[in-house]
């Protein structure tokens, strides 16, 4: 893996493990997602790690939204309690016409909203969109639920939700 594809390698505000996430203060993890779309001039609010992500969920502080196909949620996994709201369907993976309706109507346009993807690329351009709509706290996991490609071209082993031992089913 190359630095550029490893995010805590780049991130000033690496990746903490759960129990370190689970200590801070919802606000101060927000700020910490906040400065990390501060630092990158993203067009949302922000981006937070996987376990930034659940620390927040657990506590009521942010509502998880995962983007990924119905078809991923059954055949790779899915985190309990998370809402599905789907950016792209199908096999050609056709965007999602009602994603920003279906978005509001499951998480609210000034609610915490956490959008989950594969790797964190699908749920980067979901927040983007939700942002211009007026979505005004939106962030997005970095990693996704089954992290970054390795060198044999396969996920699960550099970081994601699962890899970090967060809680998932699967049917």
């Amino acid at each position: 893996m190359s630095a550029a594809d490893d995010h805590s390698s780049l991130d000033p505000l690496p990746a903490l493990d759960l129990p370190a996430a689970q200590v801070l203060a919802p606000e101060e993890l927000l700020a910490r997602g906040r400065q990390r779309g501060q630092q990158a001039q993203l067009d949302y609010t922000g981006s937070l790690y996987p376990t930034e992500a659940w620390a927040l969920v657990e506590r009521g502080a942010a509502r998880l939204i995962d983007v990924r196909t119905a078809e991923e949620l059954k055949f790779v996994g899915r985190v309990p309690g998370a809402q599905h709201v789907a950016w792209q369907s199908g096999p050609a993976l056709i965007k999602n016409p009602r994603f920003l309706r279906e978005l509001e109507a499951k998480g609210g346009r000034d609610q915490v909203l956490v959008l989950l993807c594969r790797s964190g690329k699908r749920s980067a351009a979901a927040a983007s969109a939700a942002a211009k709509a007026g979505f005004s706290q939106v962030f997005n996991v970095l990693e996704g639920f089954e992290g970054d490609l390795d060198a044999n071209q396969q996920r699960g082993d550099s970081g994601g939700w699962r890899h970090r031992g967060l809680p998932w089913l699967q049917d």
